[in-house]
């Protein structure tokens, strides 16, 4: 659990503040500094590993602004501004805590509180600050990958290796994975970043569509010809051409797209004349290797041709506590554009999203979440929030991609979930149930990060 391992600051004048949160939260992580003084932040700070501050909003010390937790929040951004930073205000003051969340806070408390919601307020921001981070692992202004599971660590490795080079990928994947943000990825993480990207559904192109849009075509070429027009390879001239669902289109297309890749060149219809293309190609499909294996489907001498490297966006399912980082993404997404307040997750909420397959990936979660952003009234998404797909529920993830599932660490985590769901969270009822301790209980909780 990322709470553990992180380092708490707790600012506040009041001692019997400091004292109840320092003895909350003490056996719940790394280690607990408290301070009275707001003028010794910056001491501290410069002192001690610290990765959340608790800060009051209201001292009376030597700062006199009306609004002093504003002011040291502010200071605590100079210093380090990857330290993620909660408010504490009372219930007069939480027009000034929204204003905070503006300046850089993670998010707020409000005086008096309730433990469970201090405890689900620090984990939401430790997690956002986890995943803040890792997202950074691909510098890529126009996508944000996050993820810290080893499976798609594996996959920013790889576009960090092949991103600066010209070598043409093919992106393997389950619909839903997000193998065009990976494709984005790649391009702006290579020489060609400042130069286009273009995207084509190939599989969606009729066979008369096919050439006059990917090739181009002359005034007069056809009967609605009316005047010259690019095709996308010559649009994509010195930078990107992402060409998604490769796998979809005929072998006849398959011939000519292969004369371009080999020849470099485009002749647009109704012309004789060949135009040079510099471009980088990047491809996609959501079919099985053993499917463009296949010459009946697929020609080998194009899989060689666009399959320099291959990358393989791994499912939802397969990703562990990833499922996490990207549920609070997409709440804090949907939240702030739906103009919403900041959510907490209500017991027994992770744990139902952590028990459901995704056949439809990180694009069902999304709208799953969306909706439960929505539909939800206050600030906490429940349990009854989450409503699933029926169309994602009648298609079935493949054999070949279940196979993990046969882990016995697998097995007992979905184990875990199931019982944890069933009892909506209660510890106690799902330990007997399993005929295990609360103490062997908690100890898998760690284990499984759940």
């Amino acid at each position: 659990m990322l709470l553990k391992k992180a380092n708490i600051l707790i600012v506040d004048d009041d001692p019997d503040v400091l004292n109840a949160l320092r003895l909350l939260l003490k056996p719940m992580v790394k280690s607990v500094t408290i301070e009275k003084n707001p003028n010794n932040i910056s001491n501290i700070l410069s002192h001690h590993p610290i990765d959340l501050v608790v800060l009051d909003m209201n001292f009376s010390g030597a700062v006199h602004t009306g609004n002093e937790g504003i002011f040291w929040l502010n200071q605590i951004k100079k210093i380090n501004e990857d330290i993620a930073v909660v408010l504490m205000t009372a219930y007069a003051d939480i027009d000034l805590a929204i204003r905070g969340l503006k300046e850089g806070a993670s998010d707020f408390l409000v005086k008096p509180w309730k433990n469970d919601k201090i405890i689900s307020t620090l984990t939401s921001a430790i997690t956002k600050k986890e995943a803040a981070k890792t997202s950074s692992h691909i510098n890529s202004p126009a996508v944000n990958i996050i993820g810290e599971s080893p499976v798609i660590q594996d996959v920013f490795t790889k576009i960090e290796k092949v991103a600066p080079t010209d070598a043409n990928v093919l992106i393997l994947g389950e619909n839903g994975t997000g193998k065009d943000l990976i494709a984005r990825a790649l391009h702006d993480n290579s020489n060609r970043r400042h130069k286009p990207f273009v995207k084509v559904d190939v599989g969606a192109l009729t066979s008369s569509l096919f050439e006059s849009e990917l090739f181009g075509y002359k005034k007069g070429a056809f009967t609605d010809a009316r005047e010259d027009r690019k095709g996308r390879f010559e649009m994509a001239n010195g930078g990107t051409i992402f060409l998604d669902e490769i796998g979809n289109i005929t072998l006849g297309q398959q011939v000519r797209l292969l004369t371009v890749l080999q020849n470099r060149q485009v002749t647009p219809l109704g012309d004789n004349t060949p135009i040079d293309i510099d471009i980088r190609l990047i491809c996609a499909t959501n079919l099985e290797p053993q499917v463009l294996a296949d010459e009946k489907k697929f020609r080998k001498d194009l899989i060689y041709r666009i399959n320099t490297v291959d990358i393989v966006v791994p499912p939802l399912r397969h990703r562990g506590t990833d499922i996490t980082l990207l549920a609070r993404y997409f709440v804090e997404l949907y939240a702030e554009k739906y103009h919403k307040p900041p959510y907490t997750f209500g017991q027994g909420f992770l744990s139902k999203l952590k028990n459901h397959p995704f056949p439809g990936n990180v694009r069902e979660l999304q709208y799953v979440l969306e909706r439960a952003v929505i539909m939800s009234d206050g600030t906490e998404l429940k349990v009854e929030d989450l409503v699933f797909s029926s169309i994602e529920h009648s298609s079935k993830p493949t054999a070949s991609l279940e196979t993990s599932s046969l882990n016995l660490d697998e097995l007992e985590k979905n184990a875990i979930l199931k019982v944890l769901e069933k009892h909506r969270g209660n510890v106690s009822k799902s330990a007997k149930e399993l005929g295990i301790t609360r103490a062997a209980l908690y100890r898998r909780l760690e284990k499984y990060d759940l």
